[in-house]
């Protein structure tokens, strides 16, 4: 996977994950909209850079044949990169928000949940269907 792929993957991923996450956490938790749009957008944008960096590396450990993965690897694929995205964002949701760390904790397993959940889903697919490499090949041929 280049680089403008990469890009193109992680923005694909934080886009979809924003659009679920932010109006179910005003709906479900009542908290403001601004400030979990807010909140939202700022996590999104250290997600990718957190993203880039985590899958180049995880690449090299594993291997570079992303589509013959296991479900074992996607697995700790999916909760080693989780875990690294917790320990940067629980305290800034708690900051943020100005809320406990323990109401940031709540709300960091609902995100966790969901993102083990949606990270697992939409990884698998984005390997089975290869949406940049069919966009990249469909604009070939216009």
């Amino acid at each position: 996977m280049n680089t403008i792929e990469r890009i193109y993957q992680a923005v694909l991923f934080e886009v979809i994950a924003l659009m679920i996450v932010v109006p179910t956490t005003v709906l479900i938790a009542g908290y403001e909209t601004d400030k979990m749009a807010i909140a939202g957008i700022a996590l999104s944008i250290f997600a990718m850079f957190w993203n880039y960096i985590y899958n180049i590396v995880f690449d090299k450990l594993a291997g570079y044949n992303r589509v013959e993965r296991g479900l074992t690897v996607r697995i700790i694929h999916a909760i080693t990169f989780e875990f690294g995205m917790i320990l940067i964002t629980l305290p800034l949701l708690a900051w943020y928000l100005n809320i406990t760390w323990l109401e940031a904790t709540f709300l960091e397993a609902g995100f966790l949940v969901f993102i083990l959940i949606y990270t697992f889903i939409f990884n698998w697919l984005y390997d089975r269907y290869q949406p940049y490499k069919r966009l990249i090949s469909n604009e070939q041929y216009s």
